[in-house]
């Protein structure tokens, strides 16, 4: 009888290549490799089927939903049978593929079985399957145990072993209903035993349980009961969503009763499309619990990088030991089949992920830019899916290799056994295979399944999205949860508290529901507090006061503002009096020597700047201390009108030095003077200015606001604001402009004389440069931001224009001084110091002329400033242009020279 069913092998064999590109197999096989042994991959990369009512024929059906995490496992197992074929395990022996998609439904996955065991598109019909020997002599997969179930019924049947990598129904563990059914994990009981152990370990008893309706959904609720009962777990509420009909309204459902729900911990038995519409929904609202995941979607990549994801809340959970696979990231960044195989899916997932008319989630942001989207590869699958998740196919793989490999009786250089064996004789092997694998060693116990335990994983916060960590493991063996504390980060850095009918504390309020001996205590929301122990609703801060979640009592509101003693406050201080007492001990001394040549022409056009930097000055002083509408209102005004005086005074003189140098034709000079109108110019320009302050304050006007500190707790900033700061910013604009022009001007005819007008505009310019950044970024840091920019600016002012007249006048006076009192020879000329002396008989006479040397500072020339028009007449114009030269030429015939006249500006 044997050898009769074996037959058919040579039969189907020929008419593999046949049937898996006929119309038929075009709609069932997603991929194919030839090989001497055939294994059978069930694998679920599409997760639902379009129009499912209406559906009536499986192999008309459409699916859709591709799902990154089932097609990332899929290629590992083909990755897995690839690296074993080079390898040589199997010594003259090439495994070969072929894989079916059933879409996630228990129909269509029989289907695929009988599409694999077929022969000539039939599927024959013995009473004796121990005989059977079809092409596919084992089976991977499926996913979910939904799907697995029948497909185990069906195999048992034919006796071809099944080695599934996620299915963890515990029915699957009877082998008298599933005989041929292996796993490479532990079955669902101990996950239920794994979760309540957890559960029990954080002190949580009041619990809320999603399932899922199907049969891995009904199995773990029913395994996890037992066990949360065991550990003394009380459940409010019990939900269970379809898996097919009405899961979105279902889902809404839900997502209201946990809202409602006064239990703080929920385990969800879900699907990953169906825990993404949950937290969808719980995102919308804000609801944030802690999740215990179960293993379909605890490292689920999709849903760590959900937008809002950090809204929901802790989640922690178990899952199956996970791992690397050697050459397989590798592997995805290089996607493309092999020579002579084919491999539909990935042309699918390439034609999603760089096809430019075929947009999606998935969907390069270079795709329009492939010429051959075949081609294209990226690690887009390292990113969005855990690889490490897809370990037991490899585990999976080599179970079923080892088991061959004993079989077929293989040494290091050849098998001796008949490849055409029976699927019985594989699998009776399969039960007691024993093998190592990367330092791991591995056995199905007497039900098919692993029992090395979990991992229990925490998603930990990364940005915007989570990873996951591993926080602690679970022991089959031994029973116990085994936690690493150090290692979980809490959202609010303590155990959430989800108990029943425990006290509520001060800082809580307990919320009755008609639950047997169960309330909840809720913290108190922010601005509520509690001061006493089960109270049943938390009371409202009083005005003026303000508290944390879950505070026993209320604080007074911290204002911070710049206080008169604050060491900052302290420094302004001190800058602006040594500021204002170098502008009066200027004017002062300005006036004492009015009659200075390099003094007299620009003392009043000096007294208008010093005015303008006093204001300034005065302005800062009123950032200091508790704002009020008023001092915000004038804070800002004095600073714009002030400096801007001070600029505009700055720009005449820029602009009288720029006219002068501009033609030496009297004509011409005669047509520049009309521009030659300071105080006009004065004039208007620190107008505008105040008609932009008006503006400002009348359209977009400055108040005060206290808003919350980010950086220090029940602490309100008390500042000015600037409205929408239109108006700040067109004042400080406009005194750039001023600033900017003035650079220009005297840039343009660079001299000596132009030096202080060029460094100090550079250092108001640089200065506010350098504080614009951080005064929009630090809204806490404005006023001193500010401040600083303004004391910065003043001090380059006074630095640059007022300093260096006071050290050439003084040093005149010093060495007229010292000339006056040398004692020198009859008519003695000294080179030196130039003083000329004559000596008679009963009298001296002597005559002290000062080098020209002395006096070659910048400002150094006459001014032919008329103090009512400050106009150049046109003959000191030729006055001034023959003494320059001839001032030029004398220097050249002689060391020293006299110069009656000081120029400034």
């Amino acid at each position: 009888m044997r050898s009769a069913s074996c037959l058919s092998v040579l039969g189907m064999a020929v008419m593999l290549g046949f049937w898996v590109n006929g119309s038929v197999g075009e709609s069932i096989c997603g991929a194919y490799a030839p090989g001497d042994i055939v294994i059978g991959i069930l694998s679920s990369v599409h997760t639902d089927i379009k129009d499912l009512q209406p559906w009536i024929l499986p192999d008309t059906s459409a699916c859709i939903n591709f799902d990154l995490v089932t097609f990332v496992q899929f290629l590992a197992s083909i990755h897995t049978i690839e690296m074993i074929n080079d390898s040589g395990f199997l010594p003259g022996l090439q495994l070969g593929y072929l894989m079916c998609d059933p879409c996630g439904h228990a129909t269509k996955a029989v289907q695929c079985v009988e599409q694999m065991l077929s022969i000539n598109g039939s599927l024959t019909v013995l009473s004796d399957y121990s005989n059977f020997c079809p092409t596919v002599k084992a089976f991977l997969g499926e996913r979910y145990s939904e799907t697995s179930i029948p497909v185990a019924r069906l195999l048992s049947l034919h006796k071809i072993p099944q080695v599934a990598c996620t299915s963890s129904a515990a029915t699957l563990s009877n082998k008298l209903r599933y005989t041929s059914f292996f796993r490479v994990i532990p079955s669902s009981k101990y996950q239920a035993q794994a979760l309540a152990k957890l559960i029990r370990h954080f002190n949580w008893d009041w619990i809320g349980v999603v399932s899922l309706d199907d049969d891995y959904g009904k199995d773990i609720y029913e395994q996890f009961m037992p066990h949360a009962e065991k550990q003394k777990i009380c459940t409010e509420f019990h939900e269970v969503i379809p898996n097919y009909n009405n899961v979105k309204q279902r889902i809404q459902e839900v997502a209201d009763i946990i809202r409602n729900a006064t239990a703080r911990v929920v385990v969800l038995f879900l699907r990953i499309h169906h825990v993404e519409m949950l937290f969808e929904e719980m995102i919308k609202t804000n609801t944030s619990r802690t999740w215990i995941t179960s293993i379909p979607w605890s490292m689920s990549r999709f849903l760590m990088k959900m937008k809002g994801i950090n809204k929901v809340g802790d989640i922690i959970g178990t899952t199956f030991i996970t791992g690397k696979i050697p050459g397989f990231e590798d592997y995805l960044q290089n996607l493309r089949p092999r020579p002579g195989a084919r491999n539909d899916l990935i042309m699918e997932y390439k034609q999603m992920r760089f096809n430019c008319s075929q947009q999606s989630q998935h969907t390069s942001p270079l795709a329009c830019n492939m010429t051959d989207p075949q081609e294209a590869n990226d690690d887009y699958l390292l990113q969005a899916v855990d690889v490490t998740e897809a370990y037991s196919q490899r585990v999976a793989v080599y179970a079923v290799a080892h088991a061959m490999k004993k079989l077929l009786q293989c040494n290091d250089t050849a098998c001796s056994g008949d490849t055409n064996f029976m699927p019985y004789e594989l699998l009776h092997i399969l039960r007691k295979v024993n093998f190592t694998l990367d330092n791991q060693t591995y056995k199905f116990n007497e039900n098919g399944d692993f029992d090395d335990g979990y991992d229990i994983m925490m998603w930990k916060k990364n940005g915007d999205e989570r990873i996951t960590e591993v926080v602690g493991k679970y022991l089959i063996k031994t029973g116990d949860v085994e936690i690493y504390k150090y290692k979980i980060p809490w959202t609010n850095t303590t155990v959430p508290l989800s108990k029943c009918s425990t006290p509520c504390p001060p800082g809580t309020e307990k919320n009755i529901y008609y639950i047997s001996c169960c309330y909840n205590c809720t913290n108190c929301s922010e601005g509520y507090y509690s001061d006493e122990w089960d109270q049943l609703v938390c009371k409202q801060c009083p005005e003026g006061f303000w508290s944390l979640p879950g505070s026993r009592e209320c604080q007074k509101w911290s204002i911070w503002f710049l206080e008169w003693s604050a060491a900052y406050s302290i420094v302004v201080m001190i800058g602006t009096v040594i500021g204002a007492l170098l502008l009066v001990f200027s004017f002062i001394f300005y006036i004492l020597h009015r009659e200075k040549p390099i003094i007299k022409g620009i003392l009043f056009i000096s007294c208008l700047m010093k005015f303008g930097l006093m204001v300034s000055f005065g302005g800062e002083i009123l950032f200091l201390g508790s704002p009020n509408i008023h001092l915000c209102r004038a804070q800002q005004t004095m600073y714009g009108l002030g400096f801007t005086l001070c600029v505009s005074c700055i720009l005449v003189k820029a602009l009288h030095i720029f006219l002068e140098l501009m033609s030496s034709n009297p004509a011409k000079q005669r047509q520049l003077r009309k521009f030659d109108k300071p105080f006009v110019i004065i004039g208007i320009l620190t107008a505008s200015q105040a008609l932009i302050c008006i503006f400002w304050m009348i359209f977009d006007p400055v108040d005060v606001e206290e808003k919350q500190s980010k950086t220090q707790l029940l602490t309100l900033n008390r500042l000015c604001t600037q409205g929408f700061m239109y108006g700040f910013g067109a004042m400080h604009v406009y005194i750039a402009l001023l600033a900017v022009v003035c650079f220009g001007l005297a840039f343009k005819g660079r001299d000596e004389e132009t030096d202080p007008i060029v460094f100090s505009m550079l250092i108001h310019l640089f200065a506010w440069l350098c504080f614009i950044p951080v005064f929009i970024t630090q809204y806490e840091s404005r006023p001193i931001v500010q401040i600083s920019g303004i004391m910065v600016s003043n001090y380059g002012v006074i630095f640059c224009h007022f300093t260096p007249k006071w050290f050439k006048i003084l040093s005149e006076k010093a060495e007229t001084l010292k000339a006056g009192k040398a004692t020198v020879a009859p008519l003695t000329i000294d080179s030196d110091s130039g003083v000329i002396s004559n000596f008679t008989s009963g009298s001296r006479e002597s005559t002290h002329s000062i080098p020209q040397s002395r006096f070659s500072f910048a400002e150094s020339e006459p001014s032919n400033w008329d103090i009512g028009s400050l106009h150049l007449s046109e003959a000191s114009i030729a006055s001034f242009r023959r003494r320059r030269q001839r001032s030029w030429r004398s220097r050249r015939l002689r060391p020293t020279s006299w110069n009656p006249t000081i120029r400034s500006l």
